[in-house]
């Protein structure tokens, strides 16, 4: 069977939208569902403001703190249920230029709650070579987690390694909703590994 991630590895579809100097600012709309994300983007900590409206009940504003800026966002239906989940890329201060992802998923248009995403030293053998400057895209139902690989002497700027791509799937946890890791490229001369999720 033809290597999927040969596709997958082209240049992610990144959302540099409405992350400008003063703040981001974006709505996103999906199944009737819109969530406004806002962020000042200004210093290393920031507050990350969601609000929900639509069809659900709860519309009650989310506001959490980032270490970070908010760079991106995306609304997508990942383990379609029918009801959106809003993921919000964010990227740390400083040269490293750490990603992380908030997730949020509407439940049966009744409530939103926190999607769990897991970090990636908890997977040593992918995280081998990691030093930050992540992209993050929704590809084919899964969230794909894309960054440089770096060998011993590269400096921050200049990573010499392949790029690796992880994907990770929506799954119901035993407290809420969690990206699990599904599968992920290890680089040249490697062969591809798949998580645990089924």
């Amino acid at each position: 069977m033809k290597n999927r991630f040969v596709t997958l590895l082209l240049p992610l579809a990144l959302s540099a939208n409405s992350a400008t100097a003063g703040g981001f600012e974006q709505t996103f709309k999906l199944q009737g569902i819109a969530f406004r994300v806002t962020s000042a983007n200004q210093g290393s900590v920031n507050t990350l403001r969601i609000l929900p409206s639509g069809r659900l009940k709860q519309r009650s504003p989310i506001e959490q703190e980032i270490m970070g800026t908010v760079t991106g966002a995306e609304v997508a239906d990942l383990n379609a249920d029918g009801w959106p989940e809003i993921y919000v890329y964010v990227t740390s201060a400083g040269s490293g230029s750490y990603g992380s992802v908030v997730g949020y998923a509407v439940n049966r248009g009744k409530s939103v709650t926190p999607i769990y995403f897991p970090e990636l030293a908890d997977a040593p053998e992918i995280a081998r070579g990691y030093l930050g400057h992540d992209e993050f895209a929704i590809i084919e139902n899964t969230l794909a987690r894309r960054f440089p690989l770096f060998k011993e002497g590269d400096t921050n700027a200049a990573p010499s390694g392949d790029k690796r791509q992880v994907h990770y799937r929506l799954k119901p946890g035993e407290a809420g909703w969690v990206l699990q890791l599904e599968k992920a490229n290890l680089g040249t001369g490697h062969s591809a590994i798949k998580g645990s999720a089924n």
